[in-house]
């Protein structure tokens, strides 16, 4: 992490300031979850989860680790006065059934608001509702725009993205004023026509900006990002010529995306069929806040997909990442009720690969081109995918009009965060007031200047999506040791009267590579005799045992056959 001269921890001044923070969403794209403090006031900016990668076994989620948000809350005598939310994409609201539990204090309702534009309260409302939540997000218009909880003003903004209602928030509190640019492009002819807010955007730099927090995901593209527009065409030629079905995996959240989809449909005379649990849930959701055009007649259920020919469907399916279980997944591996893959069949992915899934979405390519079916990529970038996040273009064309004293690139990668501070380099910043920082630290703003403060510590948090329960990482760690070297069960009988075996142990093996059984057992028998003889002092104390058999077992095979296999000691006492 660099660090500049201004940037000293030590004797900060009493002045008014605002302390900044990320829990997530720095040095990564996923798990957005941004604190500002002001005095004994916490304003809360998303709250989003990430996804695991391959080796994470058993994992479903990542989630934002909120230890330094709930220290500061119960040790520290601060107050939450509220939550705000962005857009409706997971790695920003998805966190929220898992967050918000732990910050009710024990209190049947959450002791503060949480704010979003209509379709991000709906997406999240959807969310409290499933996961059984006494919690309803507070709907604001972007018309009535104006927040004010404790001493801060919250200013929703929209911006275009790929999902529709994303705002950016202009922040004003009584230190300055700072502007959340959360994931956003410059779309001047966006498929809904609601184009980004410039006269508030003009409005917030009148007023002065201390620090923009930007997006900077697009920032090693050149350019402005592509409108959304310019995809519609793309897709009726693939289904013209597809002699089967049309099948198209996105985003579930992107609306535009869909009413594309279903636009080419309708004129080309395919019926529609939303596939998987998040598509139908959002395209619900869409359908009541009037988001999606569809006329009667063109939706179809899935146990009516027999009913047509193959050239007469399309399919909207979830799972253009890869994810397990997924309906994609389901098809591609031949798993699913309803639909078969078939060699007349195209699939379109009409996504980016989120960093980290790109070994998941290769298999899938894979396993769907094992059915023969034809695989349609966004190659060459921009004919069947276009990004919600704006290129460099967009990131100068944002800095330029708020006229920020500092620069703070967010929701990206280290990459990423280079590419933007060199961008901004290029515009006239200097180096030292565009800040690439790691999640956990503090940051000090006052009028004119930026302070660290303290670094928290910040770990991953896993969790198992259907107990919605903590995963250890130390349970990770032994699921990779189990996949890559198997498990050794050493189940031994030890006397109570000496604390010694009462006869040779007995070695099980799983998915380990070692000698045969009963040589090791006679073996490793020897070797644990011998550290329990050594140890006659401690061998009352069961709890240790326990732990000297595991530890010889462990130390034992790596010496004689050089593998770490997961050991799972059973000591019985006779």
């Amino acid at each position: 992490m660099e660090k500049n001269n201004q940037n000293n921890p030590q004797n900060l001044s009493n002045q008014d300031q605002v302390k900044f923070v990320a829990l997530g969403g720095l040095e990564d794209v996923t798990r957005n979850l941004y604190l500002y403090e002001y005095k004994d006031e916490i304003l809360i900016v998303d709250c989003g989860l990430g996804f695991p990668d391959e080796t994470m076994l058993g994992v479903d989620l990542l989630l934002p680790d909120i230890t330094y948000l709930l220290d500061e809350v119960q040790k520290r005598g601060k107050r939450i006065v509220g939550m705000f939310l962005t857009h409706g994409h997971e790695d920003h609201i998805g966190g929220t059934p898992f967050i918000l539990p732990q910050l009710m204090d024990g209190k049947k309702t959450l002791p503060f608001n949480v704010y979003a534009s209509p379709l991000t309260a709906a997406l999240t409302n959807e969310k409290m509702k499933e996961f059984n939540l006494p919690i309803q997000v507070q709907t604001v218009e972007f018309s009535d725009s104006e927040v004010n909880v404790g001493s801060f003003s919250v200013n929703f903004i929209r911006v275009t993205h790929s999902v529709p209602d994303s705002a950016n928030f202009f922040i004003k509190t009584p230190a300055g004023n700072f502007f959340h640019g959360s994931d956003f492009k410059f779309d001047l002819t966006p498929h809904d026509g609601k184009r980004t807010e410039f006269e508030k955007i003009n409005k917030a730099a009148q007023e002065g900006v201390i620090c923009l927090m930007s997006d900077c995901l697009g920032s090693d593209r050149s350019g402005h990002s592509l409108s959304e527009k310019s995809l519609t065409k793309n897709f009726e030629r693939v289904m013209l010529d597809t002699e089967g079905k049309f099948i198209i995996t996105t985003y579930s959240s992107n609306i535009a995306r869909l009413n594309q989809v279903i636009e080419a449909s309708e004129k080309l005379g395919r019926k529609v069929c939303f596939v998987g649990r998040s598509v139908h849930k959002v395209k619900e959701v869409g359908m009541r806040l009037g988001y999606f055009n569809i006329k009667p007649n063109t939706e179809i259920d899935v146990k009516d997909v027999g009913k047509y020919k193959s050239n007469q469907l399309t399919l909207v399916v979830a799972g253009s990442q890869g994810q397990e279980n997924s309906a994609m997944t389901r098809i591609a591996n031949g798993e699913h009720r309803e639909i078969r893959l078939d060699p007349q069949d195209s699939v379109v992915f009409s996504s980016e690969i989120i960093p980290g899934n790109e070994i998941a979405v290769s298999s899938l390519v894979n396993a769907i081109a094992k059915k023969g079916a034809k695989v349609v990529t966004s190659d060459p970038p921009g004919s069947y995918h276009v990004s919600g996040h704006g290129s460099e273009g967009d990131h100068e064309l944002l800095a330029a009009l708020l006229k920020p004293r500092f620069l703070l690139p967010i929701s990206g990668t280290y990459k990423h965060m280079n590419f933007y501070r060199e961008m901004a380099i290029k515009m006239g910043y200097a180096r030292k007031d565009v800040f690439l920082v790691e999640n956990g630290q503090e940051m000090m703003f006052e009028k004119n200047r930026m302070r660290l403060g303290k670094k928290a510590g910040i770990k991953n948090v896993f969790v198992d999506q259907v107990s919605g329960e903590e995963v250890d990482s130390f349970v990770i760690r032994d699921r990779t040791r189990l996949a890559k070297e198997g498990m050794v069960i050493v189940m031994a009988e030890v006397r109570a009267s000496d604390g010694q075996l009462a006869e040779k142990p007995i070695v099980v093996t799983r998915g380990a590579t070692l000698a045969d059984s009963r040589d090791l057992s006679d073996a490793l028998g020897r070797e644990i005799d011998r550290i329990l003889a050594e140890h006659k002092d401690k061998v009352n104390n069961w709890v240790h045992v326990r732990k000297l058999v595991n530890e010889t077992a462990q130390k034992f095979i790596f010496k004689k056959y050089r593998s770490r296999p997961l050991v799972m000691p059973v000591v019985i006492e006779v």
